[in-house]
């Protein structure tokens, strides 16, 4: 695969932002394999992401942020520049439910997921042989529902350890304090079914069914200290009918789950979603 270089950045909108930063790479012959931009005419703010054929660079991704930086200063522009061969290391969360962790462990394993693995943490222990089988460190942290203070501690250590860029909440069945989504901003991606709120609660299906709806799906999204309210990267829905069960939409639901949040992590991973406020801006 190419070596690329991407810069992302997010500034108040202006004229010119665009060619300003077109000619700054064509100054140094950087080749641009990928761009788009967005203008949020009602916030006033403008998003763009680049790929850049390293290649075609005299420097390195640390230099070209280093050269980057005066331009975005005058143009009171927030960026980050990153460089494929540079993986993101995700560490993946879950309980018991396996769906999701088995989907993103097989993309991984295929290829599918431009990243490294670090370890999955656990509060069970039902999904580590698994896990294992991918040759990936799973680690048991049970939790005292009287007392999760400990279970967190343990789980902090733990991804500081593992020196993680992001978290994956795959069907992980505890709620993370405000300590340590505070760690991670913005890098802490979570799954739940899109009833919510309309739903709220246990059995989720069987209260759908009830009402006989006729839409289920799933919402991805960042992880805030507000419960289930962090900025949404992807959603999608799947049509059901009165002839469907609660059987039938637990598995459509799942199905809806795993591949939203396979697609928000892949996004994640090629720096395609940039946040403004509790908004995404995700270029797809």
């Amino acid at each position: 695969m190419e070596r690329v270089y991407r810069l992302v950045m997010s500034s108040p909108d202006r004229v010119g932002i665009v060619a300003r930063v077109a000619s700054f790479l064509a100054q140094y012959n950087g080749s641009i394999l990928e761009a788009n931009h967005h203008a949020d005419l009602e916030q006033g703010w403008f998003f763009m992401r680049n790929e850049i054929k390293a290649s075609s660079l005299p420097f390195s991704a640390g230099k070209l942020a280093e050269m980057f930086a005066p331009i975005a200063a005058d143009l009171d522009m927030t960026f980050e520049v990153t460089d494929t061969d540079v993986k993101k290391r995700v560490v993946l969360m879950c309980s018991r439910d396996s769906h999701c962790l088995a989907d993103i462990l097989n993309r991984w394993h295929s290829g599918d997921l431009p990243c490294d693995i670090p370890c999955v943490i656990s509060n069970h222990e039902d999904l580590r042989s698994l896990v294992e089988w991918h040759g990936i460190p799973f680690f048991h942290v049970p939790v005292d529902p009287s007392n999760k203070a400990p279970h967190f501690a343990e789980v902090e250590r733990l991804v500081a350890e593992h020196k993680a860029d992001a978290l994956v909440l795959a069907r992980y069945m505890q709620i993370l304090p405000e300590a340590l989504c505070s760690l991670l901003p913005n890098k802490i991606i979570n799954i739940h079914h899109s009833f919510l709120p309309s739903f709220i609660g246990a059995r989720p299906y069987h209260q759908a069914q009830e009402r006989g709806v006729k839409l289920i799906g799933a919402t991805c999204h960042y992880v805030t200290s507000d419960l289930d309210a962090g900025p949404i990267i992807d959603q999608d829905v799947v049509r059901i009918s009165h002839r469907d069960t609660v059987e039938d939409m637990v598995r459509l639901g799942k199905d809806c789950e795993k591949t939203v949040l396979a697609r928000g992590l892949r996004w994640h991973l090629e720096d395609r979603i940039l946040v403004h406020g509790n908004k995404t801006v995700v270029f797809s």
